[in-house]
């Protein structure tokens, strides 16, 4: 049955994924004489980047999230749908939905990325991913049960498992986790519970390279390096992990160690909706497209952000999965979905790389610019500020900023809080 949305003369773009690239390439097509049908699971965007503050009590869910309808109250071609894609029908040029069938002229999949756990069947049962709003929310549960249950315990060796915690991955998020919690650890957790002694509670990163932040230089990653260490992470560097069964984690040729928390933060592989030719999806499960970000095969089907896999000169092995490359794929799909209508010609995608950073704390961070590379607290304002300004909705900066603000001047967050969802009597929690 098809989903109820008005038929017009105008051409129908459906947009999978309402993340970085789908949000904004709905943003620039709406002025445009395009009818637009936005589809995604969640009815709300969210600021993939501040996972990790909500994880540790930093932030609330919904001062990183942003309600979808809301972003396009005083839109007419707008229409959001809040449904599963089930598969792609290329023949009938329709999607089957959870709500039902939705037909297009032009498709965009913009599904972006989840966790990849590199078939690691023993880390996808028993660790923590952290690649969504919920997710996030499920680990700041998790540390603060861990640590109620610590309280109780009288078993020393059961509270420094309790105590324990494991983040496997060196890139952004898990350099990033690690300082918050180091910072907690340090500032928040002692004067929370008086009772336990947490210069028992480790943090170890484990990242299978040589350097943290693989993506940036080797003086952020050292920097990074540095940081860590002085906050009291252990850093494992060039270790590999083998297997997790909630209680203890293997590493490689190098024994086991207890935790019953493991933050999985390693790698992604694109989300893929059933449908498609699976010739046309490459490594990391990812789409491969042309320089216009057409699949190939397809003449109205295209792909952008985390999941399109592009080769250029300068990107033999696709471009990175980062938020800047996704917003200008779709700064560029747009103006060339607009020069297909008008029978112009098309606009060939280049990346500007404006830089990348990463946050080690308070007043720690690396910077790294296309001609400019530096850390500390300049480079820990820019993050801030760019990171702020990237925020959808003033209200929402105005919250992260007073937040920040308060955190800063006392060393502490007042957002602790377990949120369990509801289960109504006579359901069984799933």
């Amino acid at each position: 049955m098809p989903v109820n949305i008005p038929e017009t003369k105008q051409p129908r773009v459906v947009i999978i994924g309402a993340g970085f690239a789908g949000l904004k390439l709905a943003r620039k097509l709406y002025k445009q004489d395009f009818q637009i049908v936005l589809i995604d699971r969640n009815n709300y965007h969210q600021f993939q980047p501040l996972f990790y503050q909500v994880a540790t009590a930093g932030l609330e869910p919904s001062s990183i999230s942003f309600p979808l309808r809301k972003v396009f109250q005083k839109v007419k071609n707008v229409f959001i749908r809040i449904a599963e894609v089930e598969k792609i029908d290329v023949d009938k040029k329709h999607i089957e939905t959870s709500l039902g069938t939705v037909r297009y002229n032009y498709l965009v999949i913009a599904t972006g990325a989840t966790t990849n756990f590199f078939g690691m069947d023993s880390f996808e049962k028993n660790s923590i991913p952290m690649k969504s709003v919920p997710e996030a929310l499920y680990l700041r549960n998790t540390l603060l049960e861990n640590f109620e249950k610590a309280v109780t315990l009288r078993d020393e060796q059961e509270k420094r498992r309790l105590l324990n915690i494991v983040v496997v991955g060196g890139g952004p998020t898990g350099v990033e986790v690690c300082g918050a919690l180091a910072e907690m650890r340090k500032f928040v957790l002692p004067k929370d519970y008086p009772e336990l002694d947490f210069n028992h509670m480790s943090i170890t990163l484990v990242e299978a390279n040589q350097q943290l932040l693989h993506g940036m230089s080797r003086e952020a990653g050292e920097k990074a390096f540095r940081y860590l260490s002085k906050l009291g992470v252990d850093v494992k560097l060039e270790h590999k992990v083998t297997h997790y069964d909630g209680r203890e984690v293997g590493l490689e040729d190098r024994g086991n160690f207890e935790t019953s928390t493991l933050i999985w933060a390693a790698g992604v592989k694109g989300q893929m909706p059933g449908g498609l030719n699976p010739g046309c999806v490459v490594r990391g499960n990812r789409l491969r497209v042309n320089r216009f970000n057409r699949i190939d095969g397809f003449t109205n089907i295209y792909a952008i952000g985390d999941i399109a896999y592009m080769e250029t000169e300068k990107y033999p092995h696709g471009h990175p999965q980062v938020a800047q490359v996704a917003l200008q794929m779709a700064d560029n799909l747009a103006l060339n979905l607009f020069r297909i209508e008008q029978k112009q010609e098309l606009n060939p995608f280049v990346y500007s790389d404006k830089g990348s950073m990463a946050t080690v704390g308070r007043n720690r961070a690396v910077v790294d610019l296309p001609y400019l590379k530096f850390a500390g607290f300049p480079a820990w304002l820019v993050w801030m500020f760019v990171h702020l300004m990237s925020i959808v909705g003033v209200k929402n900066r105005l919250v992260i900023f007073i937040n920040w603000l308060w955190n800063y001047m006392t060393y502490d967050q007042s957002l602790r809080l377990i949120l369990r969802p509801a289960v109504k009597k006579g359901h069984s929690e799933k």
